[in-house]
């Protein structure tokens, strides 16, 4: 079961939701088709996914309907739940209720909604369930639609995988960018000095995170102190295994992670995972997730 919603969380989904709002309304604030229909009375739509899946979405809808309009009520089936997965299909989570006109007005908002983070939980559960046998974990990036950054790492953890760092502002990762230029006999002295200023920065970080490219440069981070997780990015399976082999060695394990990254699917994760690699940072469960077929039925 997943926690309740933060406030933060729900004052996203609201924000999203007027912006959806007016740019399909527009400045009249009106649905020209919509307010054609001669019978605006009460109606009744069932939340219908029509294929497998994870369903995401129960902690949002509320919130996105009020918007619309508060006399749209949603009425969920006792076992719907974020995170629950859904093998037949047609399958029914949930009734909405009010004014026909507003339902309609409503509907493609609420369902871009629900399929975009059904479709992220559901693509996130195939990676974590392709990685159940090992003791691999699988984790997002940043590579979230802005805006929706707090919905889609939401939607990740109801597929069963874990966030990274929820932004620029809550932990340090050094990438190679910000090493450009720094020859790799330098690497160790260049890191330990930017984690001597870790102290001066306005909040605490969660973690301090450092990506290298090669062995050569992992082997220089293994001197530093301070770091928290080091990311080995397109690391080949073989160099991977020796990354891993020489942390144990320095009796590191423990107090350093390593998390794999760089274009990784699900053609490619399995053997990644079987290294023994601990995270394994998955960007395309966000930015390349297939929309989960969902729909509104009378």
């Amino acid at each position: 079961m997943m926690q309740e919603p933060s406030p933060e969380f729900l004052n996203s989904v609201k924000h999203l939701a007027e912006l959806a709002r007016d740019e399909d309304l527009g400045p009249h604030r009106v649905d020209l088709t919509s307010a054609l229909l001669p019978d605006k009375g009460q109606a009744r739509y069932e939340i219908l996914i029509k294929e497998p899946g994870v369903f995401c979405g129960h902690a949002v809808a509320e919130t996105i309907a009020n918007v619309f309009d508060p006399a749209v009520t949603i009425q969920w089936d006792e076992t719907t739940q974020d995170g629950m997965i859904v093998s037949d299909s047609p399958h029914a989570v949930g009734t909405l209720t009010g004014p026909r006109d507003s339902i309609l007005t409503l509907e493609r908002t609420l369902l871009n909604v629900l399929q975009r983070l059904s479709s992220i939980a559901t693509l996130t559960r195939r990676y974590v369930d392709a990685v159940a046998h090992t003791n691999a974990k699988i984790y997002d990036t940043r590579k979230t639609l802005p805006g929706y950054r707090l919905l889609e790492k939401y939607a990740v953890r109801c597929g069963g995988g874990l966030n990274h760092r929820a932004g620029l502002h809550d932990a340090v990762l050094v990438k190679d960018n910000h090493l450009a230029g720094v020859p790799p006999e330098r690497l160790a002295g260049h890191v330990f000095q930017l984690l001597n200023r870790v102290g001066d920065l306005p909040v605490t970080p969660a973690f301090v995170q450092v990506e290298v490219d090669n062995l050569l440069q992992f082997e220089q981070l293994l001197d530093v102190l301070g770091i928290d997780i080091i990311l080995l990015d397109n690391f080949p399976l073989d160099e991977m295994a020796v990354a891993i082999r020489l942390r144990a060695e320095r009796n590191l394990e423990g107090r350093i992670a390593l998390e794999a990254s760089g274009g990784i699917t699900l053609d490619t994760i399995v053997p990644i995972a079987e290294t023994g690699i601990d995270r394994i940072s998955v960007g395309a469960i966000t930015h390349s997730a297939p929309a989960l077929d969902i729909s509104l039925h009378d």
